[in-house]
């Protein structure tokens, strides 16, 4: 008996649902999902069908295969560079940076060389950069708060309060109170909205237009920097979250890392951008009800029926989202991922550590992982005394 409940109950654990919570929780990472992948088709000029349809099919390919809620979101140093930069960077070149960073993935995983990283990460360093990930959710979450500060605490207080009910969940209390503050500010919405149209398109391939010069500058110029902020947020903290709130089903940093290496190499296939699995995503799907691979099933399967269907009324689709409101969720993202540090450890030197590199990866994730493997090694080695 005893037997047989050990191996099937693993299975139905593993199973996605698409319950309310899992649509609840789909929606929990539109705070960077959005404003980059409006960055990328109003700045860049990307072709949103493209650059949807890739996201959509790479949500429900990851979850189809985890069955947690691990995300896929926008490389955050690639977008950044390339749309404040789009004067002088074109979309072959995010094409090109996404192909060199899917290949360095996928070599760094098969070769066995993260392994070697994460032996010598110590729990503090791990749960430093996750703090460091949530300070920065918190901040940018505020900052876009800011820009209707009146709306943005009326949507904080009532998140609050509906967070743990059962029967309404924060998120869809979030997004009809989000929709009704964009159309009472702006009452030519509803009009504007009224002029979406139903225009079925299938995406292109993109890769005959990716030059030489394109991979190699890509690489240069977008890919090699986004490496620190990916290895930090996107290898070790996902792969940290990931086991601590799903422990009957834990992921590697090599699996992850291959994950991010195939994602890669697909994405530039149909003009998609660089993608990666990050910490902070994860903690937005969970914070609102996601505990399965459901949730990123779900937000795949509309982003797809978008691009698919109405790739020419994208950016009107997302005005209904106000800015101020995707900073509340990507505020308690920040405050759900801040929270998990809690288990960092007794001793002084431990919270020393974490608060090391969760400071310095504030500023840059990769310089956060060095500066914690420092202080790790020092306080180990008592060259630093605390």
């Amino acid at each position: 008996m005893s037997t047989i409940e050990t191996q099937t109950q693993p299975k139905l654990l593993l199973k996605n649902r698409f319950d309310k919570s899992e649509w609840a929780g789909a929606f929990g990472d539109l705070g960077t999902l959005i404003p980059f992948v409006v960055g990328y088709i109003t700045v860049m000029k990307m072709n949103p069908l493209d650059v949807l349809f890739t996201f959509g099919i790479l949500l429900v390919i990851a979850g189809s295969y985890y069955k947690t809620p691990i995300p896929i979101q926008p490389m955050k140093a690639i977008g950044s560079a390339a749309i404040t930069q789009s004067t002088v960077i074109s979309s072959g070149m995010v094409w090109g940076a996404g192909l060199f960073t899917g290949l360095f993935w996928l070599i760094m995983g098969t070769t066995g060389a993260l392994n070697i990283i994460s032996k010598i990460t110590s729990k503090p360093v791990i749960r430093g950069i996750v703090l460091g990930l949530g300070f920065s959710f918190i901040m940018e979450g505020t900052r876009m708060m800011k820009t209707d500060f009146a709306v943005a605490v009326i949507a904080l207080v009532m998140t609050f309060i509906l967070l743990t009910n059962k029967r309404i969940p924060a998120m869809f209390a979030l997004i009809i109170f989000g929709v009704a503050a964009a159309m009472f500010k702006n009452p030519g919405l509803v009009h504007e909205l009224a002029g979406i149209e139903f225009s079925f398109h299938f995406p292109q391939f993109a890769l005959g237009e990716i030059t030489w010069t394109d991979m190699i500058k890509g690489a240069l110029i977008l890919g090699i920097p986004q490496i620190p902020l990916s290895l930090g947020n996107a290898v070790i903290a996902v792969t940290a979250e990931n086991n601590r709130l799903f422990p009957e089903h834990p992921v590697t940093e090599k699996k992850i890392a291959i994950s991010q290496g195939i994602l890669n190499l697909i994405s530039p296939i149909f003009g998609g951008i660089p993608v990666c699995h990050g910490a902070g995503g994860m903690a937005g799907h969970v914070r609102f009800g996601a505990r399965t691979g459901g949730a990123t099933i779900i937000l795949g399967t509309l982003l797809l029926i978008v691009a698919l269907c109405f790739s020419e009324s994208v950016l009107l689709i997302f005005n209904i989202f106000p800015a101020s409101v995707l900073g509340v969720i990507l505020f308690f993202a920040g405050l759900e991922l801040a929270v998990s540090t809690r288990d960092v450890g007794q001793e002084k030197s431990d919270y020393y550590t974490l608060l090391v590199t969760a400071g310095f990866s504030i500023w840059n994730m990769g310089v956060g992982f060095l500066a914690g493997l420092v202080m790790q090694e020092c306080l180990k080695r008592k060259i630093f005394k605390v």
